[in-house]
């Protein structure tokens, strides 16, 4: 299997209806339509009190988190929880800050902890360590375990992990290592081409208010205007608290994936790695089809659209909404998809690599 050429997911309903996927109560119609009979089954395998645990493998931008969470509210988040490695890091850096986490953490890690550091050298490097490097291996399983038992009885999907190329060898028995039961356990690979990545990161804009993001090129909002000195469009802020606030860009955004091309290449060898991985059940989920294959496969608001701008004579802004193309790893003409139709491609195939009935 190659990374490049996962089957695409026909998600496209003859004579369907059309959804805001931007509406959380209809993105609730949409699944039921595209996949009520594996929700239904997901949901009783839930209700039984049965789990498992998903590892989510996907670059940097890729949505590994947007598709665990949208999983979750189709399932009605039963029985389902998301552990993120990079948030697991960020919490226990403020959490052991204090005496009372500190003092917890270390009753836990000399329980649990298998490593060439004592429990109190393990916190001070956590607190010390520098932000752009990675902890070590031993460690992020230990804090793996640690996150796990505050999910007691749920499936798991574990997003960023492995994220270096020495913790392949640990993803390959993190089951057994944490101690996780007798749940079966999978891996999902995201594909997304870097040119999707690229327009994602150097596009984003965020409030400075409510610090809600969006995109210029991929994720408009309602309102935008226009900027005489440096002749540019901006976003306004939806939410009516916001008053309209002008959405700004994160200082090194405008590279878009030059910063972090090293990570995404890492990220490849790793994927390419557990592609070849034997006894384990894997899930492909693609977010770009070819736009050679996209009726035949897609409904058209499954698509994720591109937006650009005109000035009106009254020196308002027109938001213009149209398809957005672009070159896939092949030099295909391709579309991105919106993260639910991703997500019904997930729901689809862990019923199937959990074999359950429909």
């Amino acid at each position: 299997m190659d990374l490049n050429n996962f089957p695409i997911t026909k998600t496209k309903l003859e004579g369907g209806s059309r959804f805001n996927l931007s509406d959380p109560a209809q993105r609730r119609q949409y699944f039921e339509a595209k996949v009520g009979p594996e929700l239904k089954v997901l949901k009783k395998f839930f209700a039984d009190g049965k789990t498992f645990v998903a590892f989510l493998l996907g670059k940097k931008n890729s949505g590994k988190g947007t598709c665990s969470k949208l999983f979750m509210e189709a399932v009605g988040n039963t029985g389902v929880g998301h552990i993120s490695i990079g948030d697991i890091v960020r919490d226990v850096h403020a959490f052991v800050a204090t005496e009372a986490g500190r003092r917890q953490l270390i009753e836990f890690l000399e329980k649990n902890y298998r490593g060439f550091h004592s429990p109190e050298e393990t916190i001070d490097l956590i607190l010390g360590r520098n932000q752009s490097s990675l902890i070590s291996s031993d460690l992020i399983v230990a804090l793996i375990k640690y996150e796990i038992a505050k999910h007691p009885r749920q499936a798991i999907f574990i997003d960023g992990f492995p994220r270096a190329l020495d913790q392949v060898g640990y993803s390959m028995y993190l089951k057994e290592i944490i101690g996780y039961r007798d749940d079966p356990d999978f891996l999902v690979f995201i594909s997304l081409p870097n040119s999707v990545i690229h327009e994602r990161i150097k596009y984003r804009v965020v409030c400075p208010i409510c610090k809600v993001p969006r995109n210029l090129k991929l994720l408009a909002t309602k309102e935008a205007g226009f900027d005489e000195a440096t002749n540019t469009f901006y976003l306004k802020c939806d939410k009516p608290e916001c008053n309209g606030a002008r959405m700004v860009p994160k200082e090194g955004n405008e590279q878009g994936i030059e910063p972090i091309r090293e990570r995404l290449e890492t990220d490849d060898k790793i994927m390419q790695q557990l592609l070849g991985l034997h006894g384990i059940p894997k899930v492909y989920l693609r977010n770009g089809v070819p736009v050679a294959q996209a009726e035949e496969n897609l409904d058209e608001y499954e698509i994720t659209p591109g937006y650009s701008y005109e000035r009106n004579a009254d020196g308002t802004v027109k938001v213009i909404e149209s398809l957005w193309t672009f070159k896939d790893e092949n030099g295909e003409d391709s579309y991105s998809l919106m993260p639910a139709p991703v997500v019904v491609a997930l729901i689809r195939q862990v019923v199937q690599v959990l074999e359950l009935p429909t």
